[in-house]
């Protein structure tokens, strides 16, 4: 997703008690400017995530809200020049994580089970991956959505915001082969859920 950039015109502040430039000030000199110019992009993906993380709009832009607020008030200890978005999803997904309740969170699959499983690469070469491409998109979001947590993430940030395994292994606080076992097992059980819908329909005499 790009974001259409625009040119600003920086004039130096000038001490005309020295009557010499000033010396040009740091960007966490102004916080809330320089957070608002880093965070009001990505206010859509982010709103987008929390949406299918919540599956709730009430609760999306409520999530979406307490995450601007955690994360200005945690600014200054930002490094300027990493990566801000990865950044403020993880602050959102925490944020989410730390609203539900035990039983839910349970909803994931153990880390070691995951570390210890072969990643299969991630391609879309096979009968199960055209079956995806030729389902309606409504489908789609609903397999995607009867995801645990932990997979539908996995495929909201590398297919909807084009995350980089690294970004995704930065923003979910887990390692580059965990993000690709989850994103290679999410696929997996979309695939399979959407070859049982078509069975399904074939076999329905109706």
């Amino acid at each position: 997703m790009s974001l259409a950039e625009s040119e600003t015109v920086r004039r130096i502040p000038f001490d005309h008690r020295r009557k010499r430039p000033a010396p040009p000030c740091s960007p966490h000199d102004n916080p809330p400017m320089v957070f608002e110019d880093l965070a009001m992009p990505l206010f859509n993906s982010l709103y987008n995530f929390a949406y299918w993380l919540t599956q709730n709009r009430e609760d999306a832009e409520d999530l979406v809200q307490e995450t601007y607020e955690k994360a200005l008030r945690a600014f200054k200890s930002f490094q300027l020049g990493s990566n801000f978005r990865a950044w403020i999803f993880q602050i959102l997904r925490n944020t989410f994580l730390s609203s539900r309740s035990r039983l839910e969170r349970r909803m994931t699959v153990p880390l070691s089970s995951e570390e210890d499983s072969r990643v299969q690469p991630v391609t879309f070469n096979n009968a199960e991956s055209l079956l995806i491409e030729r389902t309606d998109l409504q489908s789609v979001r609903c397999a995607i959505e009867q995801l645990p947590v932990v997979f539908r993430e996995a495929i909201l940030l590398c297919d909807v915001e084009e995350m980089s395994y690294r970004e995704m292994a930065e923003t979910l606080s887990i390692p580059i082969g965990t993000v690709m076992s989850r994103l290679a097992r999410g696929r997996k059980a979309v695939r399979e859920t959407l070859a049982k819908a078509s069975t399904s329909i074939l076999c329905d005499p109706d």
